[in-house]
């Protein structure tokens, strides 16, 4: 598949957003967190995995998902952004998204000391973005275009959609840490081309 040209187009707001705030943890979430339910098997064991960890990557690529770019910025003011194909939506009210992150990663206590942080949908035209941020002692934020959200997490110039998302819950499983965050301002692009990951390639929606 080839990359389809878009041109830019404003994004159309989903969200109020007012002026900035400081960066700072609010103490509880309008909504109550649901409660941790166990599942019916909890007391069993799942059996030792039957297959290699190549083999597992390997069936994990077939399953194609769009690429974010998450952002932060510090209470110091340090920027702070990943690649990340985790995310998901997890509930319409209230507004809640989830991604994951190695507990190896280097900005995780930024991401686990912040109250705040902005999830980027890539387009089409923004693989070169997804590598770099997604490169290990790359220059990221050099030349990068980008304003500044309410909480002030950055939010890339030509993304597709943007979430401005408060740090509601975090939950530790196996060698990652998954974050929930609760939507307080959204915008998208109409029209626009998502960037696409499947099998270690990037792709561009091609509608049948």
């Amino acid at each position: 598949m080839g990359f389809i040209p878009i041109s830019f187009k404003k994004p159309r707001p989903c969200g109020r957003r007012g002026p900035a705030r400081p960066f700072t943890i609010r103490e509880s979430p309008p909504y109550p967190s649901a409660a941790v339910t166990p599942s019916p098997s909890a007391a069993l064991q799942a059996r030792a995995p039957s297959f290699s960890l190549p083999q597992f990557r390997a069936s994990l690529a077939m399953f194609a998902t769009g690429v974010t770019i998450v952002t932060a910025r510090t209470p110091e003011g340090v920027l702070v952004g990943l690649t990340a194909n985790s995310f998901n939506s997890v509930s319409l009210d209230p507004p809640l998204v989830l991604w994951s992150l190695a507990r190896t990663a280097t900005s995780m206590a930024a991401f686990r000391a912040g109250s705040h942080y902005a999830v980027n949908v890539l387009a089409a035209d923004q693989m070169a973005l997804a590598e770099r941020f997604a490169s290990r002692g790359a220059e990221r934020w050099a030349g990068t275009d980008f304003t500044e959200g309410a909480s002030g997490a950055p939010l890339l110039a030509g993304a597709a959609a943007v979430f401005e998302c408060f740090n509601r819950s975090r939950y530790e499983e196996g060698d990652h840490t998954i974050f929930v965050g609760e939507v307080e301002a959204c915008s998208h692009r109409p029209g626009a081309s998502p960037l696409l990951f499947h099998g270690g390639r990037f792709y561009t929606e091609h509608p049948l």
